[in-house]
């Protein structure tokens, strides 16, 4: 059996417009859920509010271990004097940053190849530090029913380059790390997929020549196909 586990930003979708590290738009966040559920929220709250989400950015702080966003949202509120529910927080916050998402184009082609071909296919993909899982999905439903299995670092609890999304994912499917192949756009899934021991592939959309010791490199799905002999 051959499985194939796909990360999810940067390799069958992105954000239209985001940096790579969302911290700048914090702040847009935390002004959003002062307007419309702490209206007493101040100033030197909001900074500390900052400080601490800031804390909690793995481009900012590295870390593998991962944390929900009702845990992450009560860690950085806790001081403030005036009190709000975690989750509509969260979403608030998010959803002021106006993010939209747009799916590649070959991507739903190629998960539609492999599933006739009898591929498994699985999603692999680390969620935005603080943002709480249901509202991820929301941003890659098109993509979702192409999934035989879904695993997200919230729901197996760590972040990439740790491999345990990819352990879970082998134990789902009853595969060794020979059966898969994990496919991603940056040094962290190369690094996880090594970690595990399956072949790994980067998939260089804009021609960076980015060299993380990947097994493969192609520029689009459909070539990974060809380089998979798919």
């Amino acid at each position: 059996m051959k499985v194939m586990v796909f990360d999810l930003g940067g390799t069958l979708m992105h954000y239209i417009g985001m940096p790579h590290c969302w911290a700048d738009r914090y702040p847009d966040g935390f002004g959003a859920v002062r307007r419309k559920l702490c209206p007493g929220l101040t100033e030197s709250e909001t900074a500390l509010s900052l400080e601490l989400l800031n804390g909690f950015n793995p481009r900012i702080n590295y870390r593998e271990k991962e944390y929900d966003a009702g845990y992450i949202f009560s860690a950085v509120t806790e001081h403030w004097h005036q009190k709000a529910d975690h989750e509509r927080i969260a979403r608030v916050f998010f959803e002021a940053m106006g993010l939209v998402s747009e799916i590649y184009p070959d991507s739903i082609p190629v998960l539609k190849i492999l599933r006739n071909k009898g591929v498994k296919t699985a999603a692999f993909t680390d969620v935005a530090a603080a943002m709480p899982d249901d509202m991820h999905r929301e941003y890659v439903k098109e993509l979702l029913p192409y999934f035989d299995l879904y695993t997200s670092s919230v729901t197996c609890g760590m972040r990439k380059p740790h491999p345990k999304g990819l352990e879970d994912t082998a134990a789902f499917f009853g595969a060794g790390a020979e059966d898969m192949i994990f496919i991603g756009d940056e040094e962290k899934d190369i690094t996880a997929a090594g970690r595990f021991g399956c072949t790994s592939v980067l998939i260089d959309r804009n021609g960076t020549g980015g060299d993380f010791g990947q097994d493969i490199t192609v520029r689009d799905l459909y070539e990974l196909c060809e380089r998979a002999e798919i």
